[in-house]
């Protein structure tokens, strides 16, 4: 059976969505929406964040959540990176305010560590490694379902007042913005679910669209907050290496860990790529919900992390390409039989 390989951009990639949300942080920057425009952004953007949760909630397939059940050890095993391990560590940063990071940088540093996982980009590296990709996919769907759920809650216990303040009315919103519109969106499903899926390339320009009047709406209000007054470049240079830092650490983890824990090759990658990385697709929206007018410092932490993520794991998936295929069998792989690529 031939493999087709999901392509990626070349060695040291930058993600042309990336050149996007670098274009929409140069617009909000040059021209922020204030005023009137303020509140039709902020409106216009609320309208976005319920489009994309609905979205999400139609795309899940029951069938593949139940098919995946039967791999619940690794599961279990990306779910404690993505929302203990990572949590933990962000929780040590700590330590970095106020010499190496100032306290607002530091709550977007810690919201990064609890936002869920990717998909996408998970099941492509795991693919082009030769790793357990159906492990992936379902990995990558349970921690965004996860996240939903998760992500606000701890969100309010770690980052407390610092996020924005939370309260009734805020966890109201939560409810409101991301709860109803994903469970509306699987009740639909069979109804809608067809449709998606004819039109999966189009309602994916929505996905991204949608995001990117996320960030301009966030970071307009920063720029009329003066949020460049508050991050130096030396202090930008700083979170670039705590996030590197953070990355290698979570890289190292979730690898030997996993062999550790008795897992396969083909296991190991999917673990890797699923445990190690975080989705900026999920964690946008929820930020701008969560942090409401101090969401344009929260969320730099956030972009930054997942363009180093996808330049490091880049190099890594392609390196793993390269092992003996008799790796994969090593010291009794969990797989019982090597991921077929479609």
């Amino acid at each position: 059976m031939s493999r087709r390989t999901p392509k990626l951009p070349s060695w040291l990639p930058l993600d042309p969505y990336i050149l996007a949300l670098i274009g929409t942080v140069v617009l909000a920057t040059l021209l922020p929406a204030s005023g009137s425009a303020a509140e039709v952004a902020g409106g216009a953007s609320t309208g976005a964040v319920a489009l994309l949760f609905f979205l999400y909630g139609a795309r899940l397939s029951t069938d593949q959540v139940l098919d995946g059940l039967t791999h619940w050890r690794l599961h279990l095993t990306v779910l404690a990176c993505t929302f203990v391990v990572f949590p933990l560590l962000g929780l040590a940063g700590k330590g970095l305010v106020p010499y190496v990071l100032t306290p607002q940088l530091y709550s977007g540093f810690l919201f990064l560590c609890l936002v869920p996982s990717t998909i996408q980009s998970s099941i492509a590296f795991t693919s082009i490694a030769r790793g357990n990709v159906p492990a992936a996919i379902c990995a990558g769907s349970f921690s965004s379902i996860a996240g939903i759920f998760l992500t606000p809650l701890l969100a309010a216990a770690l980052l407390g007042n610092d996020g924005g303040g939370f309260s009734a009315g805020a966890l109201l919103r939560i409810v409101v913005q991301l709860l109803l519109p994903f469970v509306a969106g699987q009740l639909l499903r069979r109804w809608v679910g067809g449709f998606i899926t004819r039109h999966r390339k189009v309602l994916g320009y929505v996905d991204r669209g949608s995001i990117l009047l996320v960030v301009y709406t966030a970071f307009s209000e920063g720029m009329v907050a003066g949020i460049w007054h508050q991050v130096t470049p030396a202090r930008l240079g700083a979170l670039l290496g705590a996030e590197a830092l953070l990355l290698a650490l979570m890289l190292a983890l979730t690898w030997y860990g996993a062999k550790r824990l008795g897992f396969g090759r083909e296991d190991r990658i999917a673990i890797q790529f699923a445990g190690s990385k975080k989705s900026l697709a999920s964690g946008l929206p929820m930020a701008s919900v969560l942090f409401g007018a101090q969401a344009s410092l929260a969320v730099l932490p956030l972009m930054l992390f997942h363009q180093m993520q996808l330049m490091v794991c880049a190099v890594i998936a392609r390196r793993r390409s390269r092992d003996p295929l008799e790796e994969s069998r090593e010291n009794g792989a969990v797989s019982p039989e090597p991921a077929a690529v479609g």
